[in-house]
């Protein structure tokens, strides 16, 4: 057997997942060699500072600032430095060179990854990913290989492990929101500045990448419908698991037929209210999963550690295993696969329930008027639950309504929100949730 030369690895970024990357690859070079068939030489790390600290040793002869020069002349390049700039260019170059490119940059392929991935077939070069979407989850492969025949239908999904993080806390310990996002950040577990993730921007971008794959379409991350956790109360929580609910942020990706008969597609990232019996609602702490249902294979569902830098790094590792496989072997990259175009739609176009939680003047005659207004907007109540009237010192009583709905177009419920709002028996709408999982 004729032996194939070693493969030289640049790596850009030495982060919590770029360190452990760097120390995984010189730990474990035989091992890796015996299962690529050539040895994997780790030729050099690009940083910004050479001197910063790291949660994993790297010789100091390999750092490097230059990353430009370090990515000339190598197989493989794995980037990790996140962000849109320099990424973008570097991964660009890399490709050009005639490099394969590994990435776990979200923000990257959510904005830029067609032009990536047009880069990387123009020259015959393969851009992996897997590390993007659920840190050690294997989703990537699944989407693009295991189900490319396969028609898929939905996917819901945890994929941020901050938010359900703080979610669990609110459930499980009855944290306030504020609280646990403050436990979140002193467990390392959300940033100074927590915005991405409760705002639903990670999700979002993560919601893109696996519609784009699922669907065979591009899905631009400004169609992605977003909200994000801030409004979520404590008082909702509790009601929730009173119901049998649990509160996720859900990033929900679906194939729809709209309103005038076009196959779409949809996709959006909110919090929803999912059954306690459904799969999801037992994915705890910093976790993730992605719950996928499938025409011909059916349900199935992806589960384990959503970030980490160990954690993520065996998901770069099981790229840079596969990539420089494909260089033994020989061969251009397989291309990505041939888009279907399916057209993104609004999210009034979307089909769901809603629990809708009203505060209301407890006078006769107010469900009357209340089941009128969704009556006249096209939603059919399903449940309707009364709590006990609220007495205030010189103010009109009020009670707690909360209704469930059967299935409406979100325009429906959207307008019949709107109407309640403006309605003179209702003294304020207190939460809308959307229901998902049933």
């Amino acid at each position: 057997m004729i032996e194939y030369r070693n493969l030289r690895v640049a790596l850009l970024g030495a982060g919590s997942v770029g360190s452990q990357v760097a120390s995984l690859l010189l730990e474990h070079r035989d091992e890796l060699a015996n299962r690529v068939g050539a040895g994997l030489d780790l030729v050099g790390v690009a940083v910004r500072d050479m001197d910063a600290a790291r949660d994993a040793d790297i010789p100091k002869e390999l750092l490097t600032t230059d990353a430009e020069s370090l990515i000339l002349g190598s197989d493989i390049v794995v980037e990790l430095i996140g962000g849109l700039e320099p990424a973008r260019t570097h991964i660009l170059n890399a490709i050009n060179s005639g490099a394969d490119v590994i990435t776990a940059n979200k923000a990257l392929l959510a904005t830029h990854g067609p032009e990536l991935f047009e880069a990387a077939g123009q020259v015959g070069a393969q851009l992996y990913y897997e590390a993007a979407v659920g840190g050690a989850i294997p989703i990537i492969r699944p989407l693009r290989d295991s189900l490319a025949g396969d028609r898929v239908q939905r996917i819901l999904g945890i994929v941020n492990g901050t938010t359900n993080f703080i979610l669990d806390l609110m459930d499980r310990e009855g944290e306030s929101l504020e609280q646990a996002l403050k436990t979140a950040q002193d467990l390392g577990y959300a940033e100074a500045d927590p915005t991405a993730d409760v705002e639903g921007y990670d999700a979002a971008q993560k919601a893109a990448i696996l519609a784009s794959l699922a669907f065979h379409s591009t899905v631009p991350l400004e169609s992605v419908y977003r909200e994000g956790i801030t409004g979520i109360t404590h008082e909702q929580v509790v009601k929730a698991r009173r119901a049998g609910f649990v509160i996720k942020l859900l990033a929900i990706c679906e194939r729809l037929t709209g309103p005038e008969g076009q196959d779409g597609v949809s996709v959006r990232v909110h919090p929803a209210l999912i059954p306690d019996a459904h799969p999801l609602a037992a994915v705890h702490g910093a976790n993730n999963a992605v719950f996928l249902e499938a025409e011909a294979a059916g349900n199935l569902m992806f589960y384990g550690a959503g970030a980490g830098g160990i954690e993520t790094a065996s998901a770069v590792l099981g790229d840079v295993v596969s990539a420089a496989r494909r260089h033994v072997a020989g061969g251009p990259g397989v291309a990505e696969s041939a888009h279907a175009n399916l057209p993104v739609l609004p999210i009034d176009a979307v089909t769901t329930r809603y629990q809708i939680t009203l505060a209301v003047l407890d006078r006769p005659g107010v469900l009357a008027t209340i089941a009128t207004e969704f009556s006249e907007h096209g939603v059919s109540v399903e449940a309707v639950e009364q709590h006990a009237a609220e007495v205030r010192p010189g103010a009109a009583s009020t009670a707690t309504l909360v209704i469930g709905t059967h299935e409406a177009t979100e325009s429906s419920l959207a307008a019949t929100v709107a109407a309640l709002k403006a309605s003179d028996v209702v003294s304020s709408v207190e939460s809308v949730l959307r229901v998902e999982g049933l």
